[in-house]
């Protein structure tokens, strides 16, 4: 497994070829579920060599935006299993970081701890005091696709999709659920 080849191939694309008007999902979101991911890792007290397929499925989750809006999840297994063999990737090792990305697809679906982690990776943002700024990014995206016409239609979407999700390692648990009930609280406050 060459983890750091398979890195900067995939930054490199996702930098040449995702839309510019995917404000949220861009490469920065990538590195910020990456980021996530890796610590995660570490307080969750998974080994190196998964810990190496966690980081590939969080480099690789919305590779498949460079294609498509919708499903992208399965667009992005389509891009792992044509481009990680190059990298000395395993069938299996491919097999399981398609697992993790497709976990991530909402409602997320999580089957084991490294699926766990990536899901929590991904939407760390929303029990962070950054998110307002990131949600800014997808609700400009969102009008941009035309999946949502007003500022109250989003606020709403947002409450809705806050109060249905939730964390599922227990460090995400402890590190976030508190500030994200804080930030459910504060659109709620701005609806009434």
């Amino acid at each position: 497994m060459k983890f750091e080849e398979a890195k900067k191939f995939i930054l490199d694309k996702l930098s040449n070829e995702l839309p510019k008007n995917l404000t949220y999902h861009s490469i920065d979101h990538v590195k910020d579920v990456l980021g996530a991911a890796a610590m995660l890792s570490e307080k969750e007290n998974i080994t190196e060599y998964d810990k190496s397929l966690l980081l590939t499925a969080a480099l690789y989750h919305d590779s498949g935006f460079t294609v498509t809006y919708q499903n992208h999840e399965e667009a992005g297994c389509e891009i792992v299993r044509k481009y990680l063999p190059d990298f000395e990737y395993t069938e299996e090792e491919i097999a399981i970081i398609c697992s993790m990305i497709m976990a991530t697809k909402i409602p997320q679906n999580p089957h084991n701890l490294l699926e766990q982690i990536i899901c929590d990776s991904d939407l760390d943002y929303l029990g962070r005091n950054d998110f307002v700024e990131i949600g800014n990014y997808l609700f400009k995206e969102l009008m941009v696709h035309g999946f949502i016409k007003t500022e109250t239609e989003w606020n709403l979407l947002q409450i809705k999709f806050l109060e249905s999700h939730r964390y599922f390692t227990p460090s995400s648990i402890a590190l976030r659920a508190g500030l994200k009930q804080e930030n459910l609280n504060k659109i709620k406050a701005l609806i009434k």
